[in-house]
């Protein structure tokens, strides 16, 4: 949909030929642009609140480009790429403004990361150090969404007083996202001190018994602590967009 024919709805809305509720139904059902090798869908935002987001794996370093020339082009200000590669990132770098490339969580951000406008704030834990490009993950695509977001990493079950010596960050935050490999035990600790959401994120940080992540994900979904929700091995985006939809459901910050 070009600015033209979204003046013209809004024209129609404005002059009482077209119902609002008519003219917001149209716009959430208007075609995406089609690239040939991907469907970008521009509106997105309008249906869901948040942007389309790139999956940069398996995608080569021309297809993320052309794909966030689109979304540039479509009047998309912050873009994420999640799973991107330093070959993907070395060619943005050299022609796209304002991007950053985060290595260590494979994240590259197109344009400014917006103010946080949510009322909380989202904490996240990683139970060890080999946790943190899952956390990053997570941490980056939340603040992408608009959220203020803290971390405290490195701070498992092996050595629980690291844990409890940060109690006050657990007790303020709005939504806590538990990010751990081995044997996952961390979600459940988080979940029976806390009285907000608990989002637990399975890694496939172990040895060999621990089943490339799949041990420490049973163990978050058998956990007996209430408020524990469980997304994906790995999936860093997957709870920091959970979390960014909990923590607005406050409202928005004016």
């Amino acid at each position: 949909m070009d600015r033209q024919t979204i003046l013209t709805l809004l024209q129609q809305v404005r002059e009482g030929a077209l119902a609002p509720e008519q003219a917001l139904l149209r716009l959430k059902l208007q075609p995406f642009e089609d690239l040939g090798h991907t469907k970008i869908d521009h509106h997105r935002g309008i249906r869901q609140g948040a942007a389309e987001v790139i999956y940069g794996a398996g995608k080569t370093p021309a297809q993320i480009q052309e794909i966030t020339d689109s979304m540039v082009r479509g009047g998309q200000s912050c873009i994420l790429i999640t799973r991107m590669t330093g070959e993907a990132a070395a060619q943005l770098s050299g022609s796209t403004a304002q991007f950053a490339y985060h290595a260590l969580a494979r994240v590259g951000i197109v344009g400014a990361v917006p103010p946080p406008n949510a009322p909380g704030s989202i904490l996240v834990v990683t139970g060890g150090t080999s946790d943190i490009p899952v956390a990053e993950e997570a941490a980056l695509t939340a603040e992408v969404l608009g959220n203020r977001v803290e971390r405290l990493f490195d701070v498992g079950v092996a050595g629980i007083h690291r844990l409890l010596y940060s109690l006050d960050s657990l007790m303020q935050a709005r939504v806590v996202i538990a990010v751990a490999g081995m044997e996952g035990a961390l979600a459940s600790v988080v979940g029976g001190l806390v009285d907000c959401p608990v989002i637990a994120v399975p890694t496939s940080v172990g040895y060999g018994a621990s089943f490339h992540g799949l041990s420490a994900l049973l163990s978050m979904l058998n956990s007996c602590a209430s408020g524990v929700s469980v997304v994906n091995i790995d999936n860093g985006f997957g709870a920091g967009y959970q979390a960014s939809m909990i923590n607005h459901m406050g409202g928005e910050v004016s």
